[in-house]
């Protein structure tokens, strides 16, 4: 068993030495480093264990331990019995032969992605890299290999920035299901088994901020010296917590990561960006974030969207439902100009190939990104976002609603002096009326009142025609695309 005693120490004269302090009080003076806000477009990656059963989705490693669930069906029939056959079994079938970072980080620089953020640890509690804290780890089991690590190293060589996430804290009670029926989820368990703890609450409690049993002393350090492992070791960019954070027993141990990481990154000169999810931090302390949906207007504050090109799974199963690059493209231009980024999700196979559906999304993605990039990269809001009929359904878990743009859907950016026009769908007769943009009396409301002085169709060689009126700046353009055509203007 691991002894945490001398990390611990190591992580308060951190605290105590840096510029912050584990206070929200202290970690309020946080600020959102530039090349983040600038990037707009991430990759994420769900890989783990749950990609040998690919069944269902990537909580495989819970429900199977859930009776009458299907996953739990699923398990008997192709696996056996639970006593026989555990999730800790698929660990050596978890091989990855034929993972290769450099094919992937090519994969992600080719779809244009800006940052990169392994999961380096899931509910499951397996980690995916080199750990001194425990021995379920890749770099000792399944791969033996250090997979954040490699990644980080393919990544960084084709100049994207390197993140990582933690899923550790639902490890809490992620296995606990397993003590109510014959499996191999038994005592005695106690800190450094695969299981421990294996809590068992009910499902309701999940969303009670004060909800017992708590988390323990014990579990809230192993939890914390896990966080800073990768801090220390990978140095990354950005730190991703998925939720449950936000329970009232993990607060102060929120505080002391933010502030060991914060202090570590100002320590090596280099950025910190953590992302959280239901209030888990103090607003302005951390990045918000919207796991798979969007906000319906433009934030005052710059946040982040987190999606799978998978709606029903973030790992890969091998029956996923894959979203078309033409939606996840208009998502991205909608989230750009309501002064967020897009943190996309990918989930390779257990042997460490990305499907052929997962590649022509990404590929789609980097196409667009290639011809019309300057809309997206070092981006800033306008005074309004956009304009059409088409509503965002605001919120999480949102992102499986479809969303019939039309050609009067338009979303703004700037930059570099030109204003940028995203019509998120193409009009089949070429012609567009950007209404936002017309002649109108700035002396009542605040309309625009600029001058236009050129329009240009980004990746078509032929110059609009425009010209514009009270109703709006009209545009006409031969050019067709089953992606959003940008309009770069100039204004004066």
């Amino acid at each position: 068993m691991y002894d945490m005693t001398n990390y611990l120490k190591t992580i308060d004269q951190v605290i105590i030495d840096g510029p912050y302090e584990d206070t929200w009080e202290s970690l309020s003076g946080y600020q959102v480093p530039k090349w983040y806000q600038n990037a707009k477009f991430g990759i994420f990656i769900h890989w783990g264990v749950y990609s040998v059963p690919a069944f269902s989705n990537e909580w495989y490693s819970r429900n199977m331990y859930i009776k009458d669930s299907e996953e739990y069906k699923h398990h008997i029939e192709t696996y056996g019995k639970h006593t026989e056959f555990g999730y800790k079994d698929f660990i050596p079938m978890f091989t990855a032969e034929g993972f290769d970072p450099d094919a992937w980080a090519d994969l992600f620089a080719r779809a244009g992605a800006k940052y990169v953020v392994p999961v380096a640890e899931h509910h499951d509690g397996f980690q995916m890299y080199q750990s001194e804290i425990s021995h379920w780890n890749a770099g000792e089991m399944g791969p033996k290999r250090d997979v954040v690590g490699e990644l980080k190293e393919s990544c960084q060589k084709r100049g994207m920035e390197v993140g990582a996430s933690s899923h550790r804290v639902e490890h809490w009670f992620f296995m606990g299901r397993g003590r109510e029926f014959d499996s191999d989820v038994r005592e005695p368990m106690e800190r450094g088994d695969f299981y421990w703890p294996a809590v068992t609450m009910a499902e309701a409690d999940f969303q009670d901020l004060t909800s017992k049993p708590e988390p323990s002393e014990e579990f809230l350090n192993d939890w914390l010296v896990r966080c800073c492992e990768i801090v220390d070791k990978y140095r990354p960019k950005v730190v991703y917590f998925d939720w449950w954070i936000h329970h009232s027993a993990v607060k102060p141990y929120l505080k002391k990561f933010a502030a060991y990481y914060y202090n570590r990154a100002a320590r090596w000169g280099s950025d910190a960006v953590i992302n959280y999810k239901h209030d888990a931090f103090m607003f302005g302390c951390a990045v918000p974030d919207v796991e798979r949906g969007q906000f319906a207007d433009v934030k005052p504050y710059f946040w982040q969207t987190d999606t799978a090109i998978a709606l029903n799974s973030w790992c890969y199963t091998e029956n996923n439902d894959f979203r078309p690059a033409e939606d996840i493209i208009c998502d991205l231009v909608d989230i750009v100009s309501k002064n967020g980024c897009l943190l996309l999700n990918v989930g390779p196979k257990a042997d460490g190939t990305i499907s052929d559906e997962d590649k022509a999304v990404l590929l789609g993605i980097g196409d667009w990104l290639a011809v019309n990039g300057e809309a997206i990269y070092g981006t800033k809001v306008w005074r309004k976002y956009g304009e059409g009929p088409t509503q965002i359904v605001e919120g999480q878990f949102s992102d499986g609603i479809k969303k019939n743009f039309t050609s009067r859907d338009f979303r703004f950016t700037m930059a570099n002096g030109y204003l940028y026009a995203v019509a998120l769908k193409c009009s089949e007769d070429g012609e567009y009326c950007i209404r936002s943009l017309g002649m109108q009396d700035a002396s009542r409301q605040a309309n625009f009142h600029g001058i236009i002085r050129s329009v240009e169709v980004l990746g078509c060689t032929e110059e609009p025609k425009w010209n514009r009126s009270k109703d709006g700046l009209a545009v006409r353009t031969s050019m067709q695309s089953k992606n959003p055509i940008v309009f770069k203007i100039k204004v004066d």
